[in-house]
């Protein structure tokens, strides 16, 4: 059965500079000061993203004395990934079908 896509995480990975960081954690955790030299973004703006991926569930945090360091949920990614992959196989499932609304 057809489920429907999480709208919410797509807005969320949808921006870029987002995008790129989730790209990042998933090859190593690592925390702001590292954030910001991969990505070349001011302190405040990575701060921003990284709170819509924390509220998001997308990643987790990780005290370590005075830094933070940012682990990617790859469960979370692996759900979506799920819903896409739903979605495919229901368009292959009616492909040829002929399925078509007629018109008014």
């Amino acid at each position: 059965m057809m489920t429907s896509v999480d709208t919410d995480l797509i807005r969320v990975l949808a921006d870029p500079l987002r995008l790129r960081i989730v790209t990042l954690l998933a090859r190593e955790t690592l925390c702001t000061t590292h954030l910001v030299e991969e990505t070349g973004a001011k302190q405040t703006n990575l701060s921003n993203h990284m709170k819509v991926l924390r509220e998001a569930g997308i990643v987790d945090t990780e005290p370590c004395g005075r830094y933070v360091y940012y682990r990617l949920r790859p469960d979370v990614i692996e759900a979506l990934a799920a819903q896409f992959a739903d979605l495919a196989r229901t368009a292959r499932a009616t492909t040829g079908a002929n399925l078509k609304r007629s018109c008014p």
